[in-house]
């Protein structure tokens, strides 16, 4: 008997051990608030700085840079939300196929003045050019742009985005939650104001997140308090979760390159199988994260197919887990000119570190196998 196998990383991700182990000091005998002066107080804070240095390091910022958040969501909300409260309102530009934390504030800015623009994407879920240069034409005063999707895994070039919006005279922001420690990250190199994170995608704990944002970009909080993290982020630090985010940063920085190469081969493997029972990869001509397939086979439900998965003991997805109690097809297919009808069928396996070639092997038999059945029953009914 095989044990579950667990293909949906880009969802979230197991507890890396020496995390846990890093954490546990805090979750125990190191209680202390890290604003209190006294030893308890210092070695909290001493802590804290000690994982704002390794979040730091692992995207090539200052740790001056990293502000600590709940988790991405926070992150990209302080920015969209922060950065539109201290500037004169005008046209926000994201991409169309941004994760719902991004798109959702972005329209709730309507309501004071801002105008939101989706800049389009190709059919392989890359940035338009045409349309990009429409958007800049426009002078946009804020921009964000994914570094990879959540869904399809393609890459997008920041830092040229970044660059030709910072000409336009435009804040320029991405979402790089999914690009941690599966690609490499500079924070300099990119050119960017500001960056979001998240641990609970590289084996950290849930709940902590980072908004990495250059110094001389001024935000308004969204939560007052205390003054705690440059006064961006007011409430007492969660210093466990802190702690494990900058273990889990310096670990997958570490680990980067050689996982990329065994999660690329794996997920070729997986996708060298799929023409054989009509599937459709989305995004196979674009630059992609290693790890990630999203595919859709015509006539086959989407969610049918990752009941039926996980009964036989593959843990999938049908799109973004953010998103998984909305019956809609995907925005991100759908804003690549994908028909409603087939992006109702996307199904996403995402690797990661502790994904065998075993299971891989076992999850292509299992997924043929599905497949034929759901088209054998198909054709009876017709």
């Amino acid at each position: 008997m095989f044990a579950p196998a667990y293909l949906d990383w880009n969802a979230t991700t197991p507890l890396d051990p020496a995390v846990r182990e890093a954490m546990l000091p805090w979750l125990d005998a190191r209680f202390g608030n890290a604003s209190s002066r006294h030893e308890y107080g210092r070695q909290a804070r001493a802590a804290i700085d000690e994982a704002r240095a390794r979040v730091a390091a692992a995207v090539g910022a200052h740790q001056s840079e990293v502000i600590f958040t709940s988790g991405g969501s926070e992150a990209n909300n302080l920015f969209i939300k922060g950065g539109a409260s201290v500037l004169k309102p005008g046209m926000l530009a994201v991409g169309a196929i941004e994760h719902p934390c991004v798109r959702e504030p972005a329209r709730q800015l309507r309501r004071a003045g801002w105008t939101m623009r989706e800049i389009a994407v190709d059919g392989e879920g890359r940035i338009d050019a045409g349309d990009w240069q429409a958007v800049l034409a426009e002078r946009p005063v804020l921009v964000s742009v994914m570094t990879a999707n959540n869904e399809t895994g393609v890459l997008q070039d920041v830092a040229a985005l970044a660059r030709e919006a910072r000409s336009a005279g435009a804040w320029f922001h991405t979402d790089a939650v999914q690009a941690l420690g599966k690609v490499g990250l500079d924070f300099r190199a990119l050119g960017v104001n500001a960056m979001t994170l998240s641990a609970h995608k590289i084996g950290g704990p849930l709940g902590a997140g980072a908004l990495v944002i250059d110094k001389r970009v001024e935000l308004a909080p969204l939560i007052a308090g205390g003054g705690q993290e440059r006064g961006l982020r007011s409430g007492t630090e969660n210093v466990a979760a802190i702690v494990g985010f900058g273990v889990a940063c310096e670990r997958a920085v570490s680990r980067r390159e050689s996982e990329a190469t065994r999660l690329a081969v794996l997920r070729d493997r997986i996708e060298a199988a799929l023409p054989a029972w009509g599937a459709r990869v989305f995004s196979a001509g674009a630059e992609r994260l290693p790890n990630t397939t999203f595919l859709a086979i015509e006539g086959i439900d989407g969610e049918t197919l990752v009941g039926k998965l996980d009964r036989a003991g593959f843990a999938c997805a049908s799109g973004s887990a953010c998103s998984s109690a909305q019956p809609e097809p995907s925005h991100t297919l759908l804003a690549m000119g994908v028909a409603p009808e087939l992006a109702r069928g996307a199904l996403r396996v995402s690797l990661g570190r502790d994904t065998t070639e075993d299971e891989v092997e076992r999850f292509v038999a299992t997924f043929g196998r599905i497949v034929g059945e759901l088209k054998n029953l198909a054709a009876m009914a017709a």
